[in-house]
C-alpha cells in the first residue's frame, strides 16, 4: 500500500517537472492529499459552465469554486475564489466571474478550469487551523501547526518539529501554540477532534519525508470539528533545485577525532616565532608556561631554536606522530602548509588566521576545506582565537590562559565571546573542562563538540553560543544523544526571518529562522539562553544543583516584597508553588512570629535570628513533598549576611551526608556583604545571586527543563 502511494505520487511530480513547474494545481494536490490519507472535502474539476453545474448539484448544500491554473499561485488574490455558491444560476455567475478575474490577474496565464469543492462547516463549533511544512535551510524538512484562516499571518501562532513526527509528537504541537486553550473548547464550544489534527500533521510530515524534493506544503485553512479535522485547501510546492550533500562523520569517527585535538600527545604550532607580539610567540608561550606534558614541536623555515626548543623548517620533519598543528601564519600560505600536515598524517588542524571566508575569501576556504577532506585532516577554525583543553593543561590559543579545571565545557562562533566567556570564568571561578573557538566553521562544528563533550567524563555541562548551524538535523541528534546525561545550553544568536521573503505560502512566510530554531531546539531537549549572561550562568548553575525529584517547590523569605517577586519568577519559569498541605503549613507556623506568614512563600520577617531561617530551612530539606527550596535573604545585623551563608550551607551539608539532596537557590539582598556571601554559597552547593529574584529562579527553572528533556521528571510544563 505504501508502496503504491509512493509510486502515485512520484509518478505525478515527475509530471510536474516535465512540464518546467514547481507549484502543483489544486486537483493535483487532492492526488496527492489521497494518496497520503490527508482528508479534503470532497471536489470536482470543470472544465466549462455546464460542467461545474452537474459537479455543484451532486453536493448537499453550497459549494466553493476556485480558479485552476498551473500559473497562478495565491487564487485568492486573482479573485479566483468564490465561496458558498448554490444554485445552477449563481454557479454560472461565479464560474464565469472566476474565469474573467484569473485573466484580467493575469493574461498568459493557462486555465484549466474551475474547481467545485464541497463548503466545510462553519460557526462556532469549528476551529481553522493551519498545518504545513517548509523546508529549512538548516534543518531540513520542517513540519509547522497552528492557528489557520486569516488569523495566520496576523498572530503568526505557530510552533515547528522536525519531520517526520510520530503521532505523540504531532499531538504535543496542538498545545505548544498560545492559544492551545482555544482547541479545547472556550465559552461552551466543544472541543475539536485533537487526534484528527494530529494526523493531519502526521501526514503531512511523512510526505515531505518521503519526497524531499516537495519545498512547501500548506494545508490552510484545515476545518477542525469535535468531529473531524479538513484541509479546505492544500497547496504543494516543489523545490528548484536539490540542495548540495554535506560530507558526514560517523560517531566514531568524530570521538577518534576528537580524543585526539581534546586529549593530545604531540602539538606542531606552524608559525611559531621566538618575537613577542607575534600569535606564534603567544600560542608557543601559553602551551609552555601552561604546563602542557606532551610534545610541542615549533615549525618555523626561519629559525633554529624557539623558546628553548628545536624549530624545525616543515611540519614533515618533525619526528613521530603529532596529533595537532596550530597554524599561525597568514591565510595565504595556509593551503600549502596544510598539504604537508596532510601528508604527515595530522588529524587535526587549528587554523587560528582570519581571511577567509569571514572576509568574503570563500574560494581560500573552500581551498582548504577540500585539501582537509582529501588528506582526512579535521580543521577548527580558520579565524578562531584557539582551544583550550584545561585537564591536559593545554593552553593553545593566543589569548589569556586560563587554568580552573571543573565540569563546564564553552564553546563560541566569536572570538569577542570566547573573551567574555574566559573573563566570566575566571571572575567567578567557574572551573571549565574546555574553551573552544569555532569561528568559521569550515568543518568541525557543534555536532563534533556536542558528540565529544557528551562522552568526556571531566564535562558535567556544555554551554555553546551559536550564530547558525550547518547541519540542523546533525545537532539535533548529538543533542538528543547528550542530553539524556548532561545539559545541553545554547545561546542562538540572530533573531531574524530572512527567508520569509521568498516563501511561496503560509507556512513558508510564517517559518522565520527563530521560530524554527526555538521550537526544534526545544524539541531536542536543549536550554535556550535568551542572552549572553544567561548561557554562562546557567553554565556555572546547572552543575552545582541537584537533579529535582518532583514539582513541588517552597519559597522561605525574610521580606514580603522578595517574596513576592520570587513567586512571579517561579511562575514565570513555568515553575510550580507548592499548594502547602494544613499540617506543613502549621509545622512553619511553628517557627516563625504571629505577624510573620506561613502558606507559600513562607514570610519568617526580616528581624528574626538565625535560627528561625536554620528551623525553616531544615523543615524544607526535611519534608519529602518539597521538591526544591527558594531562599529570599534580606540583610540585617541581627542576621548577617556571612551567617546566613554559613548556617545554609551547614545544614545543607548535613542534609547531604543524610543522602537528602534538593535543588535550593536563593536571593540576597542587602550591602556588599552579600556578593561574598553568594560567591561562599555558590561555592558550596546553593545557587544564590545578590541584588536579583530573577537568577536564581531562572537557574532553577533551567534545570527543571534540563531534567524534563532528560526523562527525570514528568512530561512538558
Amino acid at each position: 500500500m505504501a508502496e503504491d502511494r509512493v509510486l502515485r505520487v512520484r509518478t505525478l511530480l515527475d509530471s510536474v517537472r516535465a512540464e518546467g513547474r514547481t507549484s502543483l494545481t489544486a486537483p493535483e494536490g487532492k492526488v496527492i492529499a489521497d494518496a497520503y490519507g490527508i482528508a479534503v472535502p470532497g471536489e470536482e474539476l470543470a472544465a466549462d459552465v455546464e460542467e461545474a453545474v452537474a459537479h455543484a448539484a451532486r453536493f448537499d448544500g453550497p459549494v466553493v469554486m476556485k480558479i485552476v491554473s498551473p500559473d497562478i499561485l495565491h487564487k485568492t488574490d486573482a479573485g479566483g475564489v468564490v465561496v458558498g455558491v448554490e444554485g445552477p444560476a449563481d454557479v454560472r455567475a461565479a464560474f464565469c466571474r472566476i474565469v474573467e478575474n484569473a485573466r484580467a490577474y493575469a493574461p498568459q496565464a493557462r486555465i484549466e478550469g474551475v474547481q467545485v469543492q464541497e463548503l466545510l462547516p462553519s460557526g462556532p463549533s469549528t476551529q481553522e487551523v493551519i498545518v504545513g511544512a517548509v523546508t529549512d535551510p538548516t534543518f531540513g524538512k520542517v513540519v509547522a501547526f497552528g492557528l489557520g484562516g486569516v488569523l495566520v499571518e496576523v498572530l503568526k501562532d505557530v510552533t515547528f518539529r522536525l519531520a517526520p513526527v510520530d503521532a505523540d509528537e504531532a499531538l504535543s504541537m496542538l498545545d505548544s501554540i498560545r492559544a492551545a486553550e482555544i482547541l479545547r473548547g472556550v465559552r461552551g464550544a466543544a472541543p475539536v477532534d485533537r487526534w484528527a489534527i494530529a494526523e493531519q500533521i502526521r501526514r503531512v510530515s511523512q510526505l515531505v519525508t518521503d519526497f524531499p524534493e516537495i519545498a512547501e506544503v500548506d494545508l490552510n485553512p484545515v476545518i477542525a470539528t469535535p468531529q473531524s479535522a479538513i484541509a479546505a485547501d492544500i497547496r504543494i510546492i516543489l523545490s528548484e533545485s536539490a540542495p548540495k550533500p554535506r560530507r558526514t562523520y560517523t560517531r566514531a569517527q568524530m570521538l577518534a577525532s576528537m580524543r585526539r585535538l581534546m586529549q593530545p600527545r604531540s602539538v606542531a604550532v606552524i608559525g611559531a616565532s621566538n618575537e613577542q607580539g607575534k600569535i606564534g610567540n603567544s600560542v608557543m608561550r601559553n602551551l609552555i608556561d601552561g604546563g602542557f606534558s606532551g610534545e610541542i614541536h615549533p615549525v618555523n623555515p626561519r629559525a633554529d631554536d624557539i623558546l628553548g626548543r628545536k624549530a624545525y623548517k616543515s611540519v614533515t620533519d618533525v619526528p613521530g606522530e603529532v596529533d595537532v598543528a596550530v597554524f599561525a601564519i597568514p591565510a595565504k600560505f595556509v593551503a600549502s602548509a596544510l598539504e604537508e600536515v596532510g601528508r604527515k598524517g595530522i588529524p587535526n588542524a587549528v587554523l587560528i588566521p582570519s581571511g577567509f571566508a569571514e572576509t568574503g575569501e570563500h574560494a581560500l576556504q573552500e581551498e582548504i576545506v577540500a585539501i582537509g577532506e582529501r588528506h582526512g585532516v579535521r580543521l577548527l577554525g580558520p579565524n578562531i582565537y584557539g582551544y583550550y583543553s584545561t585537564w591536559h593543561d593545554l593552553c593553545a590559543t593566543f589569548c589569556t590562559p586560563y587554568d580552573v579545571k571543573g565540569g563546564v565545557a564553552l564553546t563560541s562562533q566569536s572570538g569577542g565571546i570566547g573573551m567574555a566567556i574566559l573573563g566570566f570564568a575566571r571572575t567567578t571561578k567557574t572551573g571549565v573542562s574546555a574553551i573552544v573557538g569555532l569561528g568559521n566553521k569550515s568543518d568541525l562544528d557543534e555536532d563534533d563538540l556536542l558528540t565529544w563533550f557528551g562522552e568526556d567524563p571531566n564535562t558535567q555541562c556544555i554551554a555553546m553560543h551559536l550564530e547558525d548551524l550547518k547541519d540542523g538535523r546533525a545537532f539535533v541528534e548529538a543533542a538528543r544523544a547528550t542530553v539524556p546525561k548532561k545539559p545541553v545550553v545554547v545561546l542562538k544568536a540572530g533573531r531574524t526571518a530572512a527567508g520569509a521573503k521568498a516563501a511561496g505560502s503560509h507556512t513558508g512566510a510564517l517559518a522565520g529562522d527563530d521560530a524554527v530554531y526555538d521550537d526544534i531546539l526545544k524539541q531536542a531537549g536543549v536550554i535556550r539562553a535568551p542572552g549572553l549572561n544567561e548561557m554562562l550562568e546557567y553554565a556555572r548553575a546547572l552543575p552545582v544543583l541537584p537533579t529535582p525529584q518532583g514539582d513541588d517547590i517552597v519559597i522561605i523569605t525574610g521580606a514580603g516584597g522578595s517574596g513576592v517577586l520570587l513567586s512571579d519568577a517561579v511562575t514565570d519559569n513555568g515553575l510550580r508553588l507548592m499548594d502547602i498541605p494544613e499540617d506543613l503549613d502549621a509545622a512553619f507556623k511553628a517557627f516563625i512570629p504571629p505577624f510573620g506568614a506561613a502558606g507559600n512563600p513562607v514570610d519568617i520577617t526580616g528581624g528574626e535570628p538565625p535560627s528561625t531561617y536554620e528551623a525553616t530551612i531544615r523543615l524544607g530539606l526535611e519534608d519529602p513533598r518539597i521538591h526544591a527550596l527558594v531562599l529570599g535573604y534580606w540583610h540585617t545585623i541581627v542576621t548577617p549576611p556571612m551567617v546566613f551563608a554559613e548556617l545554609t550551607a551547614r545544614v545543607i551539608a548535613e542534609f547531604r551526608e543524610r543522602g537528602i539532596e534538593k535543588p535550593v537557590v536563593a536571593s540576597l539582598a542587602g550591602d556588599v556583604e552579600v556578593e561574598e556571601a553568594c560567591q561562599y554559597l555558590f561555592e558550596r552547593g546553593v545557587v544564590a545571586y545578590p541584588y536579583t529574584t530573577e537568577k536564581p529562579v531562572a537557574a532553577l527553572g533551567a534545570k527543571y527543563r534540563w531534567a524534563r528533556a532528560a526523562g527525570l521528571l514528568g512530561g512538558d510544563r
